[in-house]
């Protein structure tokens, strides 16, 4: 069952604006794709026409949010990915069916954006029969989410400790990295950080 978003979170941005202005800019004209990078990837919780491996010049994946809720406490942070300008990053599109487009977005909207602290973007997803706009959440290094370069012994005790309503950033990270190799992506720098998280020591370095 799903948990309701939480209602006492410090709210960035209000998010209806933006759902607003992104359904405007969407028009309603064709079916909507969907990129997911993380836990979009195994737990999508909307239905979905079709499922294509897809790439995104630009942006890469990087476990550089702090999550207080999902996958830590206000008092032990634990850790979220992001998706941050620079470099690339292999994920999977979905394609929304226009007709029920309206009801996934504003799904989407109450699990991604309570707080307004994503920038939802279109952006272009190279896959294997051809390019597709998708819709992307993507972070701002000037969000006060993003935690900057950690050390590797910061990535060890938040590995090792945090948990919130969701479980630990552990195994965020590692069920990420499974449903990667599902649908045959390898992310190496992401094998690395678990198992050098494993051996007592954790890289801070970005995902691809």
């Amino acid at each position: 069952m799903d948990i309701p978003p939480p209602t006492d979170l410090p709210v960035l941005r209000d998010p209806a604006p933006m759902l607003e202005r992104f359904l405007h800019q969407w028009g309603g004209r064709e079916d909507l794709w969907i990129f997911g990078y993380a836990s979009l990837i195994w737990r999508p919780d909307f239905d979905f026409a079709e499922v294509r491996r897809a790439r995104v010049h630009g942006w890469h994946r990087a476990l550089k949010m702090w999550s207080r809720i999902n996958r830590g406490t206000p008092e032990c942070p634990g850790l979220v990915f992001a998706l941050l300008s620079g470099g690339s990053c292999h994920g999977v599109v979905y394609r929304v069916p226009r007709h029920e487009v309206q009801d996934v977005v504003a799904r989407l909207w109450l699990r991604e954006m309570v707080t307004g602290v994503y920038d939802p973007r279109s952006l272009r997803c190279n896959t294997e029969r051809g390019t597709v706009q998708a819709l992307a959440f993507t972070l701002s290094r000037r969000s006060p989410n993003f935690t900057g370069e950690l050390s590797e012994a910061r990535y060890r005790e938040i590995f090792s400790a945090a948990c919130g309503r969701y479980g630990t950033t552990h195994d965020y990270a590692r069920q990420t990295l499974e449903s990667l190799h599902s649908h045959g992506i390898s992310d190496t720098r992401l094998a690395r950080l678990l198992s050098l998280s494993q051996a007592g020591i954790a890289s801070d370095e970005p995902q691809a």
